[in-house]
């Protein structure tokens, strides 16, 4: 079967998708020639780009081990991408067996792939949503079956905001699923950043324009803005191969970056609430 046969309905085989082309630089099979094509482009430009990729998953599965043994137990994987192991549901419940968790992605093709995955796994969920509508997300049956906004709530938005253009309010967005989080959740996100090579920004921005895979990349103090009302913990918004909780172990082998900056700066950042959010809700 070649592989526009495999093509689910509503996926345009044209346009890179961004799950995809992270799934290829994961080094996973979920992919199609334009993906492959658009991610060797930024190969070309900013060749560390695959250990980049590894570090920010490593980084989601360290921050979510940091949460579990923090007492979290629910989990809302926004932007979650094509199912990696060791899953979100997996690393948490490695922890805390009890763990929930829900997946949201707005394409179809993780949908998919995330409904295989889950199909055996009680107490998980995978949603079909756009983060830039929080209060579909929030007034989904199968969250409010999951997901005690009353209790502490781990939000994750790993490598998804910078997708998210500055005219649909990424800061807005955030507070909005803030005002739902009780004290002691979690704000996980790591997001490319305005100190990236030129050349590598140049490069992505040609090949994204008008597509959902186009990104914006942001200085500290704006990705800074997008934390307001969390405290932030650990280094605070490091780069995000450099994150690390002083005194936590460490399952994971050391990812071997190139010296320097890399080509493709991501930042991550962990933030925890401390205050009641207030009545304002959606």
């Amino acid at each position: 079967m070649s592989e526009l046969e495999r093509v689910p309905p509503g996926v345009d085989p044209r346009v890179p998708s961004v799950a995809r082309v992270y799934d290829y630089l994961l080094g996973g099979k979920d992919h199609l020639a334009i993906d492959r094509a658009f991610a060797d482009k930024l190969l070309a430009v900013a060749p560390e780009t695959r250990l980049v990729a590894r570090a920010n998953r490593l980084f989601l599965v360290r921050a979510v081990r940091h949460l579990a043994r923090q007492g979290v137990r629910q989990f809302l994987d926004l932007g979650t991408g094509i199912p990696t192991s060791p899953s979100v549901h997996e690393v948490a419940r490695a922890v805390a067996p009890d763990s929930r968790v829900v997946y949201v992605d707005y394409d179809p093709v993780v949908r998919l792939h995330s409904e295989v995955l889950l199909a055996s796994s009680p107490g998980v969920e995978a949603v079909q949503a756009d983060l830039r509508e929080p209060g579909v997300i929030l007034g989904d049956p199968r969250v409010i079956r999951l997901i005690d906004f009353a209790q502490p709530v781990g939000v994750l938005m790993v490598g998804i905001l910078h997708f998210i253009l500055d005219d649909e309010d990424p800061a807005g967005i955030v507070a909005d699923f803030r005002k739902w989080m009780a004290p002691g959740s979690h704000l996980v996100l790591t997001h490319a950043m305005a100190d990236s090579s030129p050349e590598a920004i140049a490069q992505l921005s040609t090949a994204t324009a008008g597509t959902s895979a186009q990104s914006v990349f942001r200085t500290r103090e704006e990705v800074l803005r997008l934390t307001e009302g969390f405290e932030l913990v650990g280094p605070g918004l490091a780069p995000v191969h450099e994150w690390r909780i002083a005194g936590e172990e460490e399952d994971e082998p050391p990812i071997p970056l190139l010296e320097g900056v890399p080509a493709v700066r991501i930042d991550a950042a962990v933030g925890r609430l401390t205050t009641p959010a207030g009545p304002d809700r959606l």
